[in-house]
C-alpha cells in the first residue's frame, strides 16, 4: 500500500557547507566545482606521493594497500558528516509498508544505487593495479561517465521522465570533452604495451564492472533528480545518507569476503587477496598518513554526488562539469608534484587535452546562461527560493 503526504521540509544541519543561497544558482554550482577541484587535487598529489617508488623517499605503498587505507578513512568522512548534519532524515512524499514499517519508496532505488557505489570505490584504484597504463586507465574511466551522461538524458527523455532538453551547446561540449580525453588514448596508441590490458580478463572484468555500476547510478541519481512531481523539492541530502550506508554495507561486506576468501573459497595464493590481508594484518609504517590522505578523497564523494544531482541540470551537463572538473584537477596535481616533487612534468597531451577541454567548458558556460533563464522562466528557482526560506523560518525538529 502506498501512502501519499504533504511534511514540513526538513532542514538538515550542515546544508550550509554544500548549499549556498539557491540551490540552483550559477554561484553555488561554481562553489561546488571550486570545492570538487580543490579535494581532486589534494587527491591526486596524495595518491603520486604514497605510491611513489620508495628508493627515491617515497612511502612506496602499491594500489592496493593505498587502497585500503586510504578506503578506509574516505568512506568515514561521509559517514561523519551525515552524523553530524542529520542527513539521515529523509524526506518523503510516498511511503509503503515493507515488513510491517513505513518506509520511503525511495530507498528500493536509492539503495542498489549505493550498491553501485560499492563497486565503483575499489574498481577506481583496482584498475591501477592491473597491467594497464595508469593514463589509459583514467581516459577511459572519464570518457565513459560523459558518454555515459548524454546516454541517460536521451533515455530519461524517450521515457518522460526528463522534461528539460539538452541543449546544442551541451552536445558540443560532450564532443569535445571526447576529443580532450580521445587525445591521451590516440599518443598511448604508438606505445608499445598501453592496451595490453585487452588481453587480460582481470582487467576487463574490473573496467567492465566499473562501467556498468556508473551506468546504473547515474540513471538512478537521475531519475530521483527528474521523477520528483511539480513542486515537490527532492532531499539530496536525505538520497546521499542513505546511498553511502548502502554504499559502506556494500564495501564492508566484500572486504569481509575477501579477506577470508581462502577459507571460504578456497582461493590460495592468488596475489592480489595474499596482499590484501597482509596488508591488514601487517600494517606497513606510516600506513595512518596514508589513511589520513583518504580525508580529502571523502570529501570529493560527497561534492561528486551533488554535482551529478545539481538542481535543473540534465546529466550531460552535470557529467561534463564533473568529469571536466576532475581532468583539470589531474593536471594540476601533476603540475605541483612536478614542483614539489620533482615528478613527472605533464606530458605534450596533456596540455592539448586541456585546450580542448577550455573549448568544452567555453560551451558549457554558454548552456548554463541558457538554462538559467529557462529556470528562471519556469519560476524553478523562486520556487527554491521560497522553499528554503520556509525551512529557515519554520525548521522541523528531530
Amino acid at each position: 500500500m502506498v501512502t501519499t503526504a504533504r511534511r514540513k521540509p526538513i532542514r538538515h544541519k550542515g546544508e550550509t557547507m554544500f548549499v549556498k543561497a539557491n540551490e540552483g544558482s550559477t554561484k553555488n554550482l561554481i562553489h561546488m566545482c571550486v570545492m570538487y577541484f580543490i579535494c581532486y587535487v589534494a587527491t591526486g598529489f596524495t595518491v603520486k606521493y604514497f605510491m611513489g617508488p620508495a628508493d627515491q623517499g617515497f612511502p612506496g605503498l602499491n594500489g592496493i594497500e593505498y587502497l585500503v587505507y586510504s578506503t578506509a578513512a574516505a568512506m568515514m568522512v561521509p559517514l561523519l558528516i551525515i552524523l553530524i548534519g542529520r542527513w539521515y532524515r529523509f524526506e518523503s512524499h510516498r511511503r509503503v509498508n515493507f515488513l510491517g514499517a513505513k518506509m520511503p519508496v525511495e530507498f528500493f532505488y536509492i539503495i542498489p544505487s549505493g550498491l553501485c557505489t560499492a563497486v565503483v570505490i575499489p574498481t577506481t584504484t583496482l584498475m591501477y593495479t592491473l597491467p594497464i597504463s595508469v593514463m589509459v586507465a583514467m581516459v577511459i574511466m572519464r570518457g565513459s561517465v560523459i558518454v555515459i551522461s548524454r546516454f541517460v538524458d536521451s533515455i530519461q527523455i524517450k521515457q518522460g521522465i526528463l522534461h528539460k532538453k539538452v541543449y546544442a551547446e551541451e552536445n558540443w561540449a560532450v564532443l569535445f570533452a571526447v576529443v580532450a580525453v580521445a587525445i591521451n588514448i590516440f599518443w598511448a596508441s604508438g606505445q608499445p604495451g598501453q592496451f595490453d590490458f585487452l588481453q587480460s580478463t582481470a582487467a576487463m572484468a574490473i573496467l567492465g564492472s566499473y562501467i556498468v555500476a556508473y551506468a546504473i547510478r547515474i540513471y538512478i541519481m537521475n531519475y530521483y533528480k527528474n521523477s520528483a512531481g511539480k513542486g515537490l523539492k527532492r532531499d539530496n541530502y536525505g538520497f546521499f545518507a542513505i546511498e553511502q550506508f548502502a554504499a559502506m554495507g556494500g564495501v564492508a561486506l566484500t572486504a569481509y569476503l575477501v579477506f577470508n576468501s581462502p577459507a571460504l573459497f578456497g582461493w590460495e595464493g592468488i596475489a592480489q587477496i595474499e596482499i590484501f590481508r597482509s596488508t591488514i594484518l601487517t600494517p606497513k609504517v606510516g600506513w595512518s598518513w596514508a589513511a589520513l590522505s583518504g580525508v580529502t578523497f571523502g570529501l570529493v564523494a560527497v561534492y561528486s554526488v551533488f554535482l551529478f544531482m545539481f538542481k535543473g541540470r540534465t546529466a550531460t551537463f552535470a557529467g561534463l562539469v564533473n568529469r571536466l572538473t576532475s581532468l583539470i584537477a589531474g593536471t594540476a596535481a601533476t603540475l605541483l608534484f612536478y614542483y614539489f616533487f620533482g615528478g613527472k612534468f605533464p606530458k605534450t597531451e596533456d596540455w592539448a587535452s586541456l585546450a580542448f577541454i577550455l573549448v568544452a567548458i567555453g560551451f558549457m558556460a554558454a548552456a548554463e546562461k541558457k538554462r538559467v533563464r529557462e529556470l528562471e522562466k519556469t519560476h524553478e528557482l523562486e520556487l527554491e527560493d521560497r522553499l528554503i526560506q520556509k525551512q529557515v523560518i519554520s525548521p522541523q525538529t528531530a
